[in-house]
């Protein structure tokens, strides 16, 4: 059903990358949405009321809720999807993931109403009819919300969109909140207790913590998370397929929404290789990427010494220095400058997020190391972070 249609109503399906395809996906999902969620609403209220049950008609205003968030979203998709302009060169594809905050705190307020309410019954507690037709009608609702899980995830996954899967989230939050008013609607028929109510308050609180992860998750989006794996291996992989890269080093993405991604990287080539052909290579480089993988990506060329017996065994010297303090450093740009009296070594250290030694920890270190050398060693290190590790 779902990739029927998908081929139906979205024209170039397969090209996730572009704007207006992943809009049309934005505008298939809300539509679903907001009549999925309209005839839910419906039905539910006739059945709260005939039941008197709480639980239920608070579970149709849960989808009333989940009508306004796909207006929401179905705005968030079309503002995303405008193109790049003087305030805004990198375009618009963050707005999603605002979308994706509105959504959450939507999902909250109705978690802490649910709540509130359910308080409410436990403390005074209504008789709930018992009607074979509600609980049909319940059932039902499950299966359709099941589907819109299902449906919101595959198309979020295809596109890499955090609002769709917040949107499936939901709709498996109906289907655990639904299937609690239905086990105490069937309760209700057989025992005293207050099982409506204490059903509403299991739920809400169901709810309340899918809404935290939800803009937990969206934060942690906006704040900038380390490059996905896969996508740093791929980009590794076409940089040191070509002879004239030795090595690569600082790579970092920068994430603008789904689908425009910015990268660089520091490439080490040798000192003595043509300048003019090692830049076309990299022009050559960059180019195979955003075809690629669809990111707009800037090398900076780092030349080496890479027949320098002297420089190769102070390399040495300093990676068993390093993997002494801690195997998890690494170093790169090393140089070496001689002169009269003693001799620098100049490098960069990549020191994890993981790694609980400071820097000036890490530099005393070496130094000390260093000091009991015959050779006069002194050392300009500079200090860098690995933005690609999870």
């Amino acid at each position: 059903m779902t990739e029927f249609l998908i081929k139906k109503f979205v024209n170039n399906y397969a090209q996730t990358e572009d704007a207006k395809v992943r809009e049309n996906y934005g505008l298939l999902s809300s539509l679903t949405g907001i009549a999925c969620n309209v005839l839910l609403f419906a039905v539910k209220l006739v059945m709260g009321t005939i039941a008197h049950s709480i639980s239920i008609t608070s579970d149709a205003f849960n989808n009333l809720s989940d009508s306004a968030s796909c207006v929401v979203t179905l705005l968030g998709y079309k503002l995303a999807a405008k193109p790049a302009d003087k305030d805004h060169p990198f375009g618009h594809g963050r707005i999603e993931y605002l979308t994706s905050l509105v959504l959450a705190s939507v999902i909250l307020i109705v978690g802490f109403e649910l709540l509130k309410s359910s308080a409410m019954k436990v403390i005074h507690p209504e008789t709930v009819r018992f009607s074979w037709i509600v609980l049909i009608s319940l059932l039902a609702s499950i299966g359709v919300k099941f589907w819109m899980c299902g449906f919101n995830r595959k198309l979020g996954r295809r596109i890499d969109s955090s609002v769709m899967l917040a949107t499936a989230q939901d709709s498996l939050n109906d289907v655990v909140a639904t299937t609690a008013t239905v086990v105490s609607l069937v309760l209700s028929a057989f025992v005293s207790w207050p099982v409506d109510g204490i059903m509403g308050v299991i739920v809400s609180i169901f709810v309340l913590f899918s809404g935290y992860g939800i803009i937990k998750d969206t934060i942690s989006e906006l704040l900038g998370q380390p490059a996905d794996k896969e996508l740093v291996s791929k980009i590794s992989d076409i940089m040191l397929s070509r002879p004239e890269i030795l090595g690569l080093h600082d790579l970092i993405i920068h994430s603008y929404g789904p689908g425009n991604l910015i990268g660089s990287a520091h490439a080490e080539v040798s000192a003595h290789d043509d300048l003019l052909q090692i830049h076309d290579t990299i022009d050559e480089v960059e180019k195979e990427i955003y075809e690629r993988l669809h990111v707009m990506f800037t090398i900076h060329m780092d030349p080496i010494e890479t027949d320098n017996q002297e420089i190769e065994e102070a390399r040495k010297m300093m990676k068993n220095i390093l993997a002494q303090i801690d195997e998890q450093l690494s170093f790169h740009d090393f140089r070496m400058v001689s002169g009269p009296t003693h001799t620098n070594l100049i490098f960069d250290i990549v020191v994890p997020f993981e790694c609980k030694l400071s820097f000036d920890d890490i530099r005393k270190q070496i130094n000390d190391q260093l000091s009991s050398q015959k050779k006069k060693w002194y050392t300009v290190i500079t200090f860098d972070r690995d933005y690609t590790a999870e």
